[in-house]
């Protein structure tokens, strides 16, 4: 079974094409990171697979489905989800209403039942709770449980989205730049999580990242972008040897 392929996808805007032609393919259990200059089609890549975003052309295919067309409320409920470049949270609720918010996609009621607030519902609102719970214990959030996210700094903000998306119970996580604007030591945190969401919950990872220090420590194979087509892919370690690599980040 293919579990994630990317085929030939492009877009392009105007006369821009700022993803052209780009394949490459996940294996369950990886951690798969995509790098490059800025401009180079990163997060474009993460709004085609979230179907932000309609391609050009090329595929895009999830556990052998070809999800290149679904509609986007479904993709979280198909197993994958992601957290974004800036923080998109709902500032004047808290870190417990917000992760319960991730909790959506695996609402089965309805308004009828909602209403009358019946036991099917009262069960399905045990359970979001206790793994809203499990996500907070994961990433250390319980001191944090009930206060708005509108009063916490940076760092922990950054953790809240990410606690949001897994209480999507994903398969495949998109972790957009998830050490932008942190410090060495959040950092480090985030490397941990990050190696934890992998081996203890057993979550794919596709991950787009600057610090190639956090690339080094968490990444099996990396790709690299520039002007929106493949330059390389490989371990971390053979890609930054690639010529090709250092010209496009160092110039020449």
């Amino acid at each position: 079974m293919t579990f994630f392929r990317v085929e030939n996808l492009a877009i392009h805007f105007g006369g821009v094409k700022a993803v052209d032609g780009v394949t490459f393919e996940i294996a369950r259990g990886e951690v798969f990171t995509i790098i490059g200059p800025n401009g180079a089609g990163k997060t474009t890549i993460f709004n085609l697979i979230s179907r932000i975003y309609d391609s050009t052309e090329g595929t895009i295919t999830f556990r052998d489905q070809d999800i290149t067309r679904a509609a986007p409320h479904r993709i979280a409920g198909l197993g994958i989800a992601r957290t974004f470049q800036n923080i998109e949270l709902f500032e004047t609720a808290t870190v417990l209403q917000n992760l319960l918010i991730g909790r959506h996609a695996h609402s089965r009621s309805n308004v009828f039942s909602e209403a009358l607030f019946l036991p099917s519902v009262r069960r399905a609102e045990f359970a979001h709770r206790e793994k809203v719970e499990e996500v907070i214990d994961f990433l250390n959030l319980a001191h944090y449980r009930d206060q708005m996210i509108m009063n916490l700094p940076y760092g922990v903000r950054k953790v809240v989205e990410l606690a949001r998306a897994l209480c999507t119970e994903p398969e495949l996580l998109l972790l957009d730049e998830p050490s932008s604007g942190l410090n060495v030591e959040e950092t480090q945190d985030v490397s941990f999580w990050i190696e934890d969401i992998k081996k203890d919950l057993g979550i794919t990872v596709l991950m787009v990242e600057h610090d190639m220090g956090l690339v080094n420590e968490v990444s099996d194979r990396v790709l690299v972008l520039n002007y929106g087509r493949v330059l390389a892919e490989g371990s971390p370690q053979d890609v930054q040897r690639d010529p090709e690599v250092i010209r496009a980040y160092l110039g020449g």
